[in-house]
């Protein structure tokens, strides 16, 4: 991989902002942002993501290969945490456990947005289409995450566990109901929509990308060290999970017959963690959970492994496989 392209993913601002954040906490500066407005940051995130999705997905219609991609990556977002959690549950409670599996479940927008450019320099077509998947596979990972949580969670006293009222938070989460009721905005208003609205969910996009990583990097490194409590082993999850994940979405890829380009970015969105649907909506639906485990396991550990091995190994995986 170009020394020049490793350097400029590294040097992508919203990222940059994450370490800002970071330092200063380490540094002891005064720097506050406002609690109502990584909150604000959150939705307006989820209401862009999803809107695009919807949109992509109106442009590129549905067809067999479509609809075998989507469904694909609706799966790998059911699973990945389902198996990841059970893992995580040998060292972990299980509100931390459901919270880190539905990080690693979900993905990472800039991840993505990396992989298309990597993909951009090898001169490798793929499909508007593969937003759509991005868009998709945000909110299965937090509705199982949820769930994991109200079925494995310590329960109350006296009280019986409820899979309706179960279903019913999940679904109509705050975080999930934004994000899906925006792709679904997406698809019914097509490219009238997207021309009045483009300019509120693309233009100010990474502005709000930056402040909300700057706020992340804040509250990662002020509880970073909680890592270490666990010793090697959720630093070890967070480099050969994504690994893992990257080797079965690619060898799905090759099943279902999805083309070389697609099938990198589907890998990527298989290999990330979020660190902007899942956190936010795992800080209002699951306080139980440490926010600096999966917030700075996804953001400190998994994204820069992904940005600069991940990508061309997984490149190399999917060339090795002929696909």
């Amino acid at each position: 991989m170009n020394s020049s392209l490793i350097l400029s993913n590294i040097l992508n601002p919203p990222v940059l902002f994450f370490f800002v954040g970071m330092l200063a906490i380490f540094l002891k500066s005064d720097l506050e942002i406002p609690q109502p407005l990584p909150k604000l940051f959150s939705l307006y995130l989820l209401f862009a993501i999803g809107f695009k999705g919807g949109y992509e997905l109106d442009e590129s219609g549905i067809n067999p290969q479509v609809a075998l991609t989507l469904i694909a990556a609706i799966i790998m977002a059911c699973v990945v945490p389902i198996y990841s959690f059970f893992i995580l549950k040998t060292k972990l409670d299980a509100y931390n456990a459901a919270a880190i599996a539905a990080t690693y479940g979900s993905i990472s927008a800039v991840t993505f947005i990396t992989a298309q450019s990597f993909l951009k320099v090898l001169d490798i077509t793929s499909d508007g289409y593969m937003v759509a998947a991005l868009a998709l596979m945000e909110s299965p990972a937090i509705i199982v995450g949820i769930v994991l949580v109200r079925a494995f969670g310590q329960k109350k006293e006296g009280g019986e566990f409820s899979w309706s009222e179960v279903l019913r938070e999940a679904f109509l989460n705050g975080s999930v109901f934004l994000l899906v009721g925006s792709l679904i905005v997406g698809i019914l208003t097509g490219q009238k929509g997207w021309e009045k609205l483009q300019p509120f969910t693309q233009s100010i996009f990474y502005g709000v990308l930056a402040f909300f990583l700057l706020d992340m990097g804040m509250v990662a490194a002020k509880r970073i060290l909680d890592i270490r409590k666990t010793g090697s082993f959720l630093i070890i999850f967070s480099v050969f999970m994504p690994v893992g994940n990257a080797i079965l979405g690619i060898i799905i890829a090759k099943l279902i017959g999805i083309p070389q380009g697609n099938a990198l970015l589907f890998a990527v969105l298989c290999a990330s963690a979020s660190y902007i649907a899942v956190p936010a909506a795992m800080r209002m639906t699951v306080p139980e959970a440490n926010p600096s485990l999966y917030i700075s396991m996804a953001l400190a550990l998994t994204f820069p492994f992904n940005i600069i091995v991940g990508i061309p190994l997984y490149m190399n995986i999917i060339k090795a496989m002929k696909i």
